[in-house]
């Protein structure tokens, strides 16, 4: 059973798999066949039936108790935003036919809001597709175009890449967000095909999917090695559009007086028009 069918069990086989004996507190006795813990030694700490725990990892059950839910979340060490995403995939919801690719569009205020910041500033999708972004946005990295997707760009794109010294981690941090803003709408057409094509394409992306690590975005500085200003730091804050399920509005800025100022705004003077003509006239009447 694939993971579209059973994304329950793919969940439980993953995490299963990054818990070791010794960080389970039980006896670590030679050779394995498979890593981490033993779906028997699952149950067993988690205090139900192996046969129980089986029919779980096997799409037989998908609702257990919210007792065995806490009890396997504990064996399996999951934090905060993995137990929330395990009760998503359990959730009760009527099955729906495939549904067509969901069209998203920022908001035309937003759009305006996006293009008068000073800072670099983009909106991006649910699979973060780009939907809007200013100048300097694009100054920073031209893939931050409307029609881009992040995913796509810093797991294919060599440009890209060479952006981030720590890509490691960025893409990393990238695919558990991922995780945790599908849920288990996993049906949904444009997460398939964004995956699919990933999947084939990047060992990296492959890796880093088969872990199941759900976490979400927050605030964090991100290192940037750009080709005309060299390496600057940026905080990095993620604000949900209201009104807009799944848009986020994406700023970057620097800590104000740092050198990463004074590089952002070089690449500025070198990227942003002038002022035009009439918005000067009006500067030198006031």
């Amino acid at each position: 059973m694939r993971e579209t069918t059973n994304a329950l069990g793919a969940f439980l086989r993953a995490r299963r798999e990054l818990v070791t004996p010794r960080q389970a507190g039980i006896p670590d006795a030679g050779a394995r066949r498979v890593p981490g813990l033993r779906r028997e030694e699952v149950a067993m700490l988690a205090g139900i039936s192996a046969d129980y725990y089986l029919r779980l990892e096997r799409g037989r059950d998908r609702n257990p108790s919210a007792q065995v839910l806490e009890a396997i979340a504990r064996v399996l060490q999951l934090d905060d935003d993995h137990v929330a995403h395990l009760r998503t995939l359990v959730a009760e919801s009527p099955r729906q036919r495939r549904r067509r690719p969901r069209k998203e569009t920022a908001p035309a205020g937003v759009v305006k809001l996006v293009d008068s910041l000073v800072q670099p500033a983009f909106v991006e999708g649910r699979y973060f597709d780009i939907l809007a972004s200013n100048a300097l946005a694009r100054a920073i990295s031209p893939r931050l175009a409307v029609g881009g997707n992040q995913l796509r760009d810093l797991f294919l794109e060599p440009a890209e890449q060479a952006l981030h010294p720590g890509w490691e981690d960025v893409t990393e941090c990238l695919v558990a967000s991922l995780r945790q803003a599908v849920g288990n709408e996993i049906d949904d057409p444009r997460f398939i095909e964004l995956t699919g094509e990933l999947s084939l394409a990047s060992p990296r992306f492959r890796q880093l999917w088969a872990r199941h690590e759900v976490r979400g975005q927050r605030g964090t500085p991100l290192r940037i090695d750009h080709p005309q200003v060299g390496e600057l730091t940026l905080n990095r804050e993620r604000l949900s559009i209201g009104g807009a399920e799944g848009l986020t509005l994406v700023v970057y800025h620097p800590d104000a007086g740092s050198s990463d100022a004074d590089k952002l705004a070089v690449l500025a003077s070198a990227h942003l028009p002038a002022p035009s003509a009439h918005i000067r006239l009006q500067e030198s009447r006031a």
